[in-house]
């Protein structure tokens, strides 16, 4: 299967926070015939793994993407909503929504003096109906629904939504096809509700006991007009991150990266993330202490429904994920 094919099936998969059930389903399917090993813990963290002699390590891509929950569905059939995750409600106006089961709505607003008072108290979902009784045969209270976008090439670009983090599942399936023999016992590792807390890692890596941790997930990037300072760019490959809200990467795990991707010749950025976090803030603190960095994909527009990352970063990450696993770590 090509990356790009990966890419499209895994970002147009539905699993938000806590219902990814759907995208757990599609991903072990991809994934069976190359593993030595599958689990489904009790979380629901999909645990794969590919035995190797050296040292144990954990690599972890969350499956879970944001998305909105029905709290309220009033007498003419609107419902109102909260988020699962970090959503805007600026983001949300006339945006187009689908839930597990395949009902599809639109978000609409109350009357507003001024964009600034625009709240999620003040948007509802539209699905189409006219009574609470019909809305209740296609939804009810928590039943969740995420962004509905098709997955689009532009040039060496994509363009879709939840490329947080599908782009890391995506690089962890073609980095376990891709690998034969690796030099280390690793553990593949698709998690659960990262969005609200990072929650799936934390019991992996307790459950796992890894030497070694390594979260890939996406970044943002400074490259875009009048965006914050921050020194990452589309197309100038994967980031090495030295530190987010949730981890001061680890000097071994930034060393093992930087040394991989240089024998390997492939080009990378340093990330210093402002705000934000990924699976790597629960898996260092895990028992005694894991060891763990962060693989980063630069990634514009996160949260939104239309994510942009670059092809080129994405495979470069597949290289620079393969020349870690094929080398013997002390």
């Amino acid at each position: 299967m090509l990356m790009i094919d990966i890419i499209k099936k895994l970002t147009e998969a539905y699993g938000p926070s806590g219902r990814e059930e759907g995208i757990r389903d599609t991903i072990k399917k991809m994934i069976e015939s190359y593993a030595d090993e599958i689990i489904v813990d009790t979380l629901g963290n999909l645990i794969v793994r590919k035995k190797g002699p050296g040292k144990k390590i954990m690599l972890a891509a969350h499956m879970d993407e944001v998305g909105l929950i029905v709290t309220f569905i009033d007498e003419n059939g609107f419902l109102r909503f909260s988020n699962v995750g970090g959503v805007s409600p600026h983001l949300l106006l006339g945006e187009r929504v689908i839930f597990q089961n395949g009902a599809v709505g639109t978000i609409g607003c109350e009357k507003l003096e001024s964009m600034k008072d625009l709240k999620f108290s003040k948007l509802y979902l539209d699905i189409g109906v006219s009574k609470e009784e019909e809305a209740r045969e296609k939804v009810n209270i928590g039943d969740v629904a995420v962004y509905y976008r098709n997955c689009e090439t532009l040039g060496s670009r994509i363009l879709g939504k939840s490329l947080d983090d599908r782009i890391g599942c995506s690089v962890l399936v073609q980095t376990l096809m891709e690998l034969n023999e690796p030099a280390n016992d690793v553990y593949f590792v698709f998690t659960v509700q990262e969005e609200v807390g990072v929650r799936g890692a934390r019991t992996a890596a307790y459950r796992l006991k890894p030497h070694y941790g390594l979260a890939v997930d996406v970044t943002r990037t400074g490259d875009t007009p009048e965006s914050e300072t921050m020194a990452v760019s589309l197309g100038k490959g994967p980031a090495i991150k030295i530190k987010d809200t949730l981890i001061i990467s680890h000097p071994a795990v930034k060393k093992i990266m930087k040394e991989a991707a240089e024998k390997e010749g492939i080009p990378y950025q340093l990330e210093v993330l402002e705000r934000g976090g990924t699976d790597s803030g629960a898996i260092h603190l895990s028992r005694e202490g894991v060891p763990s960095g962060v693989m980063s994909i630069p990634c514009r527009y996160i949260h939104t429904p239309s994510e942009m990352a670059d092809l080129e970063d994405i495979k470069n990450g597949v290289k620079l994920l393969k020349g870690i696993l094929n080398q013997p770590l002390s």
